[in-house]
């Protein structure tokens, strides 16, 4: 809907991590209201949206505090907007073992409340919605082995997961959000709805507040900075590829602006091959970056587990020209520059002792 010749768009979970550094990109373009809905459920959204309102003239920055279980909010909250960015989810594969029925009523539940809200909107907008690698459950097919500190597929010419790997539910939170993906994919077949599914691959950047069981990139810069132990589950070899935020927002513009290729689709998304790294390399690189030394304990791998994921981003690049361009360590000292500015470790203290209960964006 244009309002004085400005358009609206929603983002759902639009005070958390990917949720304000989209909004701040978006508030810098002409002619365009941004309507966050969000819970504030997790620690340190208050901060990002104190952010954000100094950013913005008041008429261009609207915040619903809502939850998209609820049909009515979302309905509200979709009113008269061209782009729905849905972000909101529960994040965390061991919450969702604890407590599968939110991790459903969140995942499922929700994101069929902001498709039917679409639906039934006369704009008929564009919907985007961060899934996760997790739909491909624990690759056992990929047989890898040790090089070194990582694992490699034995397989020399892997050049990343395709959009092709057979869909493998692992865990409620997997489930949860591939039953979501597989809505919004069908959506756009059954009623035509511009839809996009992102499959997605580490996330990482300044805004972040992470814990164990999504954002470790951060959790594991801002635990070293605070002098605090890591558990690193299994042997520390999993090999994952980071994303720096920016390059996501990229692709998600990128995504909004082709739809005459992107609608309809699913791409996986990360940082290929060129950014992928091993968790306990990331370790030694925050170590060596830091000047403070690792305190790590060690557990049991966790169920599911994928020992190597990596996205072949290929068809995104080729439906739409973008590509990553941030590093890793500029997304190391990206989050490093955030913290120090921000001084989140007190904050990041009691994200850690309280990582349940979260409903927040997608961090996979």
């Amino acid at each position: 809907m244009e309002r004085n010749g400005e358009r609206a768009v929603l983002i759902t979970g639009g005070a958390g991590f990917i949720g304000s550094n989209l909004a701040q990109r978006l508030l810098s373009t002409p002619g365009l209201r941004v309507r966050i809905l969000d819970n504030f459920s997790r620690r340190g959204v208050e901060r990002n949206v104190a952010w954000l309102r100094s950013l913005a003239a008041g008429k261009q920055l609207e915040i619903i505090k809502g939850d998209v279980r609820d049909v009515r909010t979302v309905r509200q909250a979709a009113r008269g907007v061209a782009q729905i960015y849905h972000l909101a989810a529960q994040v965390a594969v061991t919450t969702s073992v604890e407590d599968p029925e939110t991790d459903f009523e969140v995942n499922v539940r929700g994101t069929l409340n902001v498709l039917e809200a679409a639906r039934a909107s006369e704009e008929k907008p564009f919907v985007l919605f961060t899934s996760t690698n997790k739909v491909y459950g624990s690759l056992e097919r990929l047989a890898v082995e040790v090089n070194g500190t990582h694992y490699s597929a034995t397989d020399k010419d892997f050049r990343g997961v395709t959009e092709s790997e057979p869909l493998d539910f692992h865990s409620p939170y997997g489930c949860s959000k591939g039953a979501a993906d597989q809505y919004v994919r069908d959506y756009s077949r059954i009623y035509d709805l511009p839809t996009v599914v992102f499959r997605m691959s580490c996330i990482a950047g300044p805004r972040q507040f992470g814990n164990e069981d999504q954002g470790w990139v951060a959790h594991f810069l801002y635990s070293v900075l605070a002098g605090r132990p890591i558990t690193i589950y299994g042997d520390g070899y999993q090999v994952r590829d980071v994303l720096h935020v920016q390059d996501l927002i990229d692709a998600m513009i990128a995504a909004g602006q082709g739809l005459k290729h992107t609608r309809g689709q699913v791409y996986n998304l990360g940082g290929g091959m060129e950014r992928s790294v091993s968790v306990i390399e990331m370790l030694r690189a925050i170590e060596k970056k830091t000047k403070r030394p690792l305190r790590l304990e060690y557990s049991e791998v966790r169920p599911g587990d994928q020992p190597l994921y990596i996205a072949d981003t290929t068809k995104l690049e080729s439906d739409t020209g973008w590509r990553p361009r941030r590093s890793l360590d500029e997304t190391l000292d990206a989050i490093h520059r955030f913290w120090k500015e921000n001084r989140v470790d007190a904050l990041h203290s009691e994200e850690h002792r309280s990582a349940g209960n979260l409903i927040e964006e997608e961090v996979a």
